[in-house]
């Protein structure tokens, strides 16, 4: 196991060095730059002073160059300095990387729960009237966008029926103790999580459902029900624990997705997190901030992968064995 897992992660570091060159190359391929705003904004037009600032942020050297500089103070966990909010790349994204960690656990945790319960649901009372509402349901909420599914949301439970607040993470202005404090973000959670979590419940419902009837039909499931077992506990034992390994290696790889689609779900509840700091990032033409924040994102996707590769051995310890 050891082996294993250092193994994953030494897997991670060409990963995040092929990140670094397709972003940054990508970056300044794109038209604009953080020194044109910068320029325009404060309205300098004097040919040397606009050339002392080339020289300052390094603008004036080859691209081959400030790469290899960008790559060497990435190695000293530098990611540079936003001159944006006046502070290094990394403490900002700290400050904001909880509350989108919060974001992805709780739809992860919603997605999870919703999508193998209906899956499970639907494989029991396969071709009854449940199984057909779970597959509309599924159908619906995969197809529906989470932008439009978040919207909808805050007009019927914060703003017609006022369930929940509209936007932010926290009350303002209202001081509260730690647990009071830890409720008021759940509150303001409900919303934008379950938005975002409906998305990939829909997906775990359909693979649970098509995973769970195809472990059902193989031979150590019929030895189980010929031995006299219970039908609850043949589902939980035996047909549950193979049937979810579809679902671990689909939840490996939407991470990355999850990720991105939070951008636009923290865009329309305001959720201060990592996806609002890389849209306004983007608009403003702030790249190393960007940088950082696909460097970073990158780099807790391939660590969540890796941990997802370490439960598939638990799960399936005939993988270790080959």
């Amino acid at each position: 196991m050891r082996r294993i897992i250092i193994r994953r992660l030494v897997q991670i570091i060409p990963l995040i060095f092929a990140v670094i060159v397709m972003n940054f190359v990508l970056i300044h391929l794109a038209p604009g730059s953080l020194f044109d705003v910068m320029t325009s904004e404060q309205q300098i037009t004097d040919p040397k002073m606009l050339d002392q600032l080339r020289h300052t942020y390094g603008v004036d050297q080859p691209v081959s160059v400030q790469l290899a500089k960008y790559i060497w103070s990435v190695m000293r966990l530098d990611l540079g300095y936003s001159y944006r909010q006046n502070a290094p790349v990394f403490d900002v994204i700290m400050q904001q990387l909880p509350a989108t960690l919060i974001l992805m656990l709780a739809a992860i945790g919603i997605a999870l729960l919703v999508g193998v319960t209906a899956g499970v649901l639907a494989s029991i009372k396969v071709n009854t009237i449940w199984d057909n509402l779970i597959s509309l349901g599924a159908v619906f909420f995969f197809a529906a966008p989470s932008f439009w599914l978040g919207i909808m949301m805050t007009v019927m439970f914060a703003v017609k029926l006022g369930w929940f607040p509209v936007g932010g993470m926290r009350t303002i202005g209202v001081d509260e103790s730690a647990i009071g404090a830890v409720l008021d973000v759940m509150h303001h959670l409900v919303l934008p999580a379950t938005a975002l979590g409906l998305f990939y419940a829909a997906t775990f419902a359909r693979v649970m459902r098509a995973s769970m009837l195809e472990v059902a039909r193989l031979d150590f499931v019929r030895t189980a029900r010929a031995k006299g077992l219970s039908g609850g506990r043949v589902v939980l034992a035996h047909v549950m624990r193979n049937a979810m390994l579809p679902i671990v290696t689909l939840l490996g790889l939407q991470l990355g997705t999850m990720l991105g689609g939070s951008v636009v779900i923290e865009a329309v509840f305001s959720w201060p997190g990592i996806g609002s700091l890389l849209f306004d990032s983007v608009m403003s033409r702030n790249f190393p901030m960007v940088l950082g924040v696909l460097v970073l994102g990158s780099l807790l996707v391939a660590v969540c992968n890796a941990t997802v590769d370490l439960l598939y051995l638990r799960l399936d310890p005939r993988i270790k064995a080959r």
